[in-house]
């Protein structure tokens, strides 16, 4: 990725030695003010620049922010129709876009050096010399004072929810938030005065340059996430797009295109002096710099880089892709119409975005792409999956199929589409989740054919604050796994779709940096804690506990440096980002894929031969996971005595024993450590006196007479059963329910046994008809796994 820089021949603002300001109302449009008292339109379609206003001699502009957009409710089409002018007679200046001063508010003693709109256009934040940080209403009444600082304010900035403030104070940065009392944060950024600021609402991250000639990235607890080295000269501005992946940096005759994570993509040396103020276009693709020569700077975005399987796709111009295939080391060129603004290339599809529409090529053919128009020109986030894609932009969060028909719309109160990134919004082939920005330990998920929300309709809570979600991208909609990294860096795997019962969460891993599900298998890698990990089987977590340590591959991650990203896991192979921004691949064994490969076409004969043929445990480990979740008692009988488990070998013999296949299933969900379904199962083919002799062998004593007095049937089995385990522990009966029951039932252990023994001569004579869908479909089964007693059988 590069920036492509230019500048005017002859500089527009004739009479001036620096620009102190610039802004954009729309992609096509720019604004820019200097000390020759003039603020110019710009038209970059036809380079045209037109006098907008003229200022007093005695007024100065020192910083200029326009109305945002989405509190206007404009299109792609439309910009703001006004902007906010400081200056250095202490005032600010509301300006409409036709060049009308609206209004002009004495603010600061001393020159205004900075005005900043909060995200829904209620307030305007402004700093000034006299060290003073306010707050004033859209209409320029003065809301309150929020600080009062020995030294100037050099740059201010809204919180992503406009609750807070980010302000300089000499070397120091500040939060302070708008409540009442509330302990400001404080910390020492820099060894030189602060000069510029930037606080992206998307991915919440800080963004500091300082006359020590450093530029730093912190997190919103001040924790430090990247410093670069020390440049020639001071960092005189700063400024994130509008997405959050990437910022751009401005010093003298410097101006630099940075990742997120800190690292630098470009360096340009253009001759303008110091860059003062830099600003990103709406769709993040263009930044313009005010510079101290008396020019404009424009960059454009070039040479960004896509790559999935063996196809690489690079934006070489602003309305031209070229994909590179690298098996036979073809090309196709791809012109579009207008400015290209995002792309993602997954699936065996290249989604492309533009200002005004959207184009949807297969990688088996780039001449005839389907085309449809976007309503709003500023598409933030392309998310694909195997069947369909999400597209979200400043209005909202949208699913199409790659036919370029719309499958549905996900909302909930209060979604704000403009913040969500690749961390906090997930697809998969049926379901799509988006974490909460409101209230971040919730989860909403959605059908991705209908856009309604899933199961009972109530969203995923979790116990902390969610960073990070993530959905398998394989098997069937109700068996639907999210991963959910927490804001201690904890992994846990949980339950998608949930019907009337707990949704089950269990923890898979700590001090997870990244993670990425594989593309056509349930895998899961993860850098965690200074290792490499990948869980061949995460869903074993569900099935048998003990199981899944020995379906985990670790190695060390030494050699992709501190901290490191996982961008993409394909097949076998992982790409991996350093921390520098070099691209490093590591491979796993391809066994495990192929694995799950003949798992989910039921050729469990094909699979036990792969683990034959391969002789390593991890891979017996996952296929008695996969055998026991799909209750195949034959698979599972040989994967469990190839690694040594014999007392579930004696258990799955067991329930071989057993001549209805529903009873089968019911042993297995046992063996799977999950009662509820195993009740469950049984209870929905009938078998309700298995489901009492299941409650009594867990001593579920209340339910079993429960069971019992609901169905009429077996009422003195529980109570001798009762009373036998009462006996062997010499204890009197307390229960109420059971003493209520005790006085008119009289146990007879010759009735009792004869009725048992009719119950398994029913089953005996029982056609074994096969499972129904709603025996089948049981929830995941959760819990420890380990052996459980087997009801007994009639043989």
């Amino acid at each position: 990725m590069r920036l492509k820089t230019s500048l005017q021949k002859e500089p527009k603002h004739i009479l001036c030695k620096l620009v102190s300001c610039v802004g954009w109302t729309t992609p096509e449009e720019l604004y820019s003010g200097a000390d020759d008292h003039l603020i110019l339109r710009w038209n970059l379609v036809n380079n045209e620049t037109a006098s907008l206003v003229k200022l007093p001699d005695d007024v100065f502009p020192t910083d200029m922010h326009w109305f945002p957009k989405a509190a206007t409710g404009g299109g792609k089409k439309t910009g703001s129709d006004l902007f906010s002018l400081t200056s250095t007679d202490g005032k600010f200046h509301i300006i409409g876009k036709t060049g009308r001063v609206e209004k002009s508010v004495e603010a600061h003693k001393g020159a205004v050096l900075s005005g900043r709109w909060s995200y829904d256009g209620s307030a305007l934040l402004t700093a000034g010399e006299d060290g003073q940080v306010k707050i004033w209403s859209r209409s320029g009444m003065l809301r309150s004072t929020l600080t009062q600082n020995s030294t100037a304010v050099y740059g201010v900035a809204w919180g992503p929810d406009s609750d807070q403030v980010l302000f300089t104070n000499g070397r120091q940065l500040v939060i302070k938030s708008l409540q009442a009392n509330a302990k400001p944060t404080m910390w020492k950024a820099h060894e030189g005065v602060i000069l510029q600021v930037d606080w992206n609402p998307v991915n919440s991250l800080i963004l500091s340059g300082a006359e020590d000639c450093r530029y730093k990235v912190w997190d919103t607890y001040s924790r430090l996430m990247y410093s670069s080295s020390a440049h020639d000269y001071p960092i005189t501005s700063v400024a994130w797009t509008p997405d959050g992946e990437l910022f751009a940096i401005g010093s003298f005759n410097t101006l630099r295109l940075c990742d997120k994570a800190g690292w630098s993509y470009a360096l340009e040396k253009p001759n303008t002096g110091s860059v003062f103020k830099l600003s990103w276009s709406s769709d993040g693709t263009q930044v313009a710099g005010a510079c101290g020569n008396g020019q404009v700077l424009i960059g454009h975005i070039l040479e960004r880089r896509l790559e999935w399987s063996n196809f690489e796709a690079t934006v070489t111009e602003s309305k031209k892709i070229v994909v590179r295939n690298v098996l036979n080391d073809s090309y196709d060129k791809l012109d579009f119409r207008d400015r290209v603004i995002k792309a993602s290339l997954a699936f065996g599809h290249l989604v492309v975005a533009t200002s005004s529409q959207c184009y949807i090529y297969s990688v088996k053919n780039f001449n005839t792409p389907m085309i449809f128009d976007l309503k709003e020109g500023n598409v933030s986030l392309i998310m694909q999956a195997e069947k369909h894609f999400l597209l979200v932009d400043t209005a909202g969060v949208y699913v199409f199929t790659y036919d370029g028909r719309l499958a549905c719309s996900p909302k909930y109160p209060g979604l704000r589409a403009d913040i969500l990134n690749a961390q906090t919004v997930s697809i998969s082939n049926d379901t799509v989740a988006i974490r909460d920005k409101a209230d971040e330990k919730v989860v909403y998920v959605f059908d991705a054919q209908s856009g309604k929300p899933l199961g009972d309709g109530k969203p995923i809570t979790h116990k902390l604050e969610v960073s990070e979600v993530a959905l398998d991208q394989c098997g069937t909609a109700g068996e639907r796994r999210l991963a959910i990294i927490d804001k201690n860096r904890d992994l846990y795997l949980t339950s998608v779709r949930v019907f009337g019962t707990d949704r089950k969460t269990v923890k898979l891993g700590t001090m997870i940096m990244s993670l990425a599900w594989n593309d056509n298998t349930n895998m899961l890698a993860a850098l965690a804690d200074g290792k490499f990990t990948v869980w061949y089987y995460p869903s074993a977590v569900y099935v048998d506990r003990d199981l899944l340590p020995r379906t985990v591959f670790e190695k060390e991650a030494s050699e992709f440096g501190k901290n490191p990203q996982l961008l993409q896991f394909v097949g076998n192979h992982v790409v991996i980002r350093r921390a520098e921004g070099s691209l490093v691949s590591t491979s796993i064994s391809p066994y495990p894929a192929i694995l799950h490969s003949y798992v989910q076409a039921g050729r469990w004969d094909d699979a036990v031969r792969l683990c034959r043929f391969v002789k390593d445990e991890m891979l017996w480990s996952c296929l008695a996971s996969m055998s026991a979740y799909a209750k195949e008692l034959n698979t599972a009988e040989i994967a469990y005595a190839a690694i040594q488990e014999a007392d579930k070998v004696q258990f799955i013999l067991n329930i071989k024993d057993i001549p209805v296949k529903d009873a089968r299933n019911a042993e297995m969900a046992l063996l799977c450590g999950n009662p509820q379904d195993a009740e469950a199962i049984l209870l929905q083919a009938g078998l309700t006196f298995r489901a009492i002799m299941l409650n009594i062998q867990l001593y579920n004593w209340d339910r079993a007479l429960e069971l019992a007095v609901k169905h009429k049937t077996h009422v003195d089995t529980v109570l001798g059963y009762r009373q036998k385990y009462m006996d062997q522990y010499g204890k009197s009966e307390t229960n109420k329910r059971f003493l209520q029951y005790k006085e008119g039932i009289e146990i007879d252990w010759e009735k009792i046994e004869a009725k048992i023994e009719m119950e398994y001569q029913k089953e005996r004579e029982r056609p074994d008809r096969p499972v129904s869908t709603a025996t089948t479909a049981s929830h995941a089964p959760s819990g420890p796994g380990g052996h459980r007693p087997a009801v007994k059988t009639g043989s």
